[in-house]
């Protein structure tokens, strides 16, 4: 009886003992593969440092610090190009203003020199022309003198003669010589306007003396000898000088104070020929 129950309770220990036994192994086994699917689950382990990770960072902070210099240049070089070019452009509408004034101008200019062309042609036939009458001139100024009232004799036929020597001077063109005879007229023009006097020699009672002449325009040419003695006047019909009385000395005298710019500007009494009619 007691060993049936000894073997009982060992059967019964036995039992238990396997029991816990493939308990524990089965725990073992759930531990195992718990841990498993924890490792399997967990992240992996970082393989870079956190330096290394902040020289990454500095490095691109560096590349970018580098690329917005370049930005930035690329911009100031972009603006510098942008204002160079609306400057060019502000040239370029100048000189389209520019190049159109002078279009007109070249246009102008073409016209003119058509107009020169035109006009040297016509000159050339004018200047053919422009000899004769000049040399016309010249003699019918020659005439004039001869026939006027013989003041300044010696420098009027002088002033003649030295137009007659350019007509054959080369050196001297057809215009230069036509502005002298003109100036010769002029001053003959001149004479018919002025008073004047000045010292010569004049023949008196048969005897050539020294004389003071007053010219009044080409209305009178009147005479005094140096000691106021003798005085007379120019008959241009007679071509020849006539004595005046003593009544015209003071009135001669005080002309040629006049004409000295001795004596204010007055009234003379001398005997002025009479106007003719022009036939």
């Amino acid at each position: 009886m007691n060993m049936h129950r000894l073997k009982s309770v060992a059967l019964a220990v036995s039992l238990s003992m396997l029991a816990l036994t493939g308990a524990q192994l089965h725990a073992a086994s759930s531990d195992e593969e718990a841990g498993e699917d924890a490792a399997a689950a967990a992240p992996p382990e970082p393989k870079t440092t956190v330096k290394e990770v902040l020289a990454v960072g500095h490095k691109k902070n560096s590349a970018a610090r580098e690329s917005q210099v370049r930005i930035d240049k690329l911009a100031s070089q972009t603006s510098d190009l942008l204002q160079d070019y609306k400057t060019v452009m502000k040239q370029v509408d100048g000189l389209k203003v520019y190049n159109a004034r002078l279009e007109k101008q070249i246009t102008n200019q073409i016209r003119r020199i058509k107009e020169l062309e035109k006009s040297i042609d016509e000159a050339t036939i004018i200047q053919r022309q422009m000899m004769p009458t000049i040399i016309k001139m010249i003699d019918g100024l020659e005439e004039f003198v001869r026939l006027d009232v013989p003041f300044h004799r010696e420098e009027r036929e002088q002033r003649i003669e030295f137009l007659r020597n350019n007509l054959d001077r080369s050196d001297v063109s057809i215009a230069e010589k036509f502005r002298q005879v003109l100036e010769a007229y002029k001053i003959e023009t001149e004479y018919g306007r002025k008073i004047d006097t000045y010292a010569g020699k004049a023949e008196v009672d048969g005897v050539e003396r020294d004389v003071n002449f007053l010219r009044i325009g080409r209305i009178a040419l009147l005479y005094q000898t140096t000691d106021t003695d003798k005085s007379g006047m120019w008959n241009n019909e007679k071509r020849q000088f006539e004595p005046l009385g003593n009544e015209y000395k003071s009135a001669i005298l005080k002309g040629l104070r006049i004409a000295r710019k001795q004596a204010s500007i007055d009234i003379m009494k001398l005997p002025i020929p009479a106007p003719e009619d022009v036939q």
